[in-house]
């Protein structure tokens, strides 16, 4: 089999993937421009891809028989055309839920706990200079009890749930299929979770019913000081309407998705004003070493399941 690697460098040059040679003949390429996709995958019988697009020009008049997504949205991949070609096309799902609800809660402390400004008042020489052996000026509070709500309550958002109300918090919900009864969380419509929670974590897929679901007037209608984080897609969030929010309102924004990654100089999240109000970070969410170590195991088995 030959199998042919699109974008190694988006999986990270730690992480050993070394067991793909031992289910065929490798080639991988670091990265993928658009114009290359088509000479790359044409002699391919399998590929896999991160964030490489698969589109119908580049499976017709080829070989490929396996597409290997080394992630869980499939969006990148035409799947209609691969099912009239009988080219099966496998997504990995699971591997990072522990991975993106820790990045979360280190994005909760960091609005919550003021680390920064606390480092920065020691790191510049204050600390020493006080006459009492404290420095509280700027408050910091307890999760206890705080609500939070989660929009998407699948596999991530349960992680990240049950780990809030280890924090004794209390977690409400919002189905976006509107399928989702869990009998351990409480569940609610979009706008009262929106209005009563403290912390609001994203954690849902982007589609029709989820594109531009958190929009400036019902984000506007957040509790002043709350923590909106986004760790699902870009585009659930309209990213316009947040960055001209942040500006006029008390919210805390921790973004680790946008709309066009990576993120275009001209988006309007980089215009913020405010910008102690919004933590933006390059999609690492999904990126724990563990989780990448799992997530190069699972494409292994989508193949050798495949070929056996």
């Amino acid at each position: 089999m030959k199998i042919v690697i699109l974008d190694r460098s988006t999986l990270g040059f730690d992480i050993n993937v070394d067991n793909f040679n031992t289910l065929g003949d490798v080639t991988s390429y670091d990265m993928t421009n658009e114009n290359e996709t088509k000479d790359r995958v044409k002699d391919a019988d399998i590929v896999i891809t991160n964030k490489v697009v698969i589109a119908k020009e580049h499976m017709e008049n080829s070989n490929i028989k396996l597409i290997c997504i080394s992630a869980t949205g499939m969006n990148n991949v035409d799947l209609e055309y691969a099912k009239q070609k009988e080219i099966e096309v496998k997504n990995v799902a699971g591997y990072s839920s522990s991975s993106v609800s820790q990045v979360a809660f280190g994005m909760i402390f960091y609005f919550v706990q003021k680390l920064n400004y606390y480092k920065s008042y020691v790191d510049n020489g204050n600390w020493q200079k006080s006459k009492i052996f404290t420095h509280i000026d700027k408050p910091f509070f307890e999760l206890d009890k705080k609500r939070v709500g989660v929009i998407g309550l699948g596999d991530i958002g349960s992680s990240f749930a049950k780990r809030a109300k280890a924090f004794d918090c209390e977690v409400v919900y919002y189905s976006t299929s509107g399928r989702n009864n869990n009998s351990e969380f409480k569940r609610v419509n979009l706008d009262e979770l929106l209005k009563t929670s403290d912390i609001i974590s994203i954690h849902c897929p982007l589609n029709e019913q989820t594109e531009n679901l958190l929009n400036y007037k019902n984000m506007k209608t957040m509790k002043d000081g709350a923590i909106l984080l986004n760790l699902g897609r870009g585009g659930i969030i309209n990213e316009k309407d947040l960055s001209i929010l942040i500006d006029e309102k008390e919210i805390y924004c921790g973004i680790d998705v946008v709309n066009k990654e990576p993120i275009e100089e001209f988006n309007p999240l980089l215009k913020v004003k405010n910008k102690d109000r919004l933590l933006l970070t390059p999609h690492i969410g999904w990126a724990s070493i563990e989780a990448r170590t799992r997530l190069i195991k699972m494409v292994a088995d989508n193949i050798k399941e495949f070929v056996n």
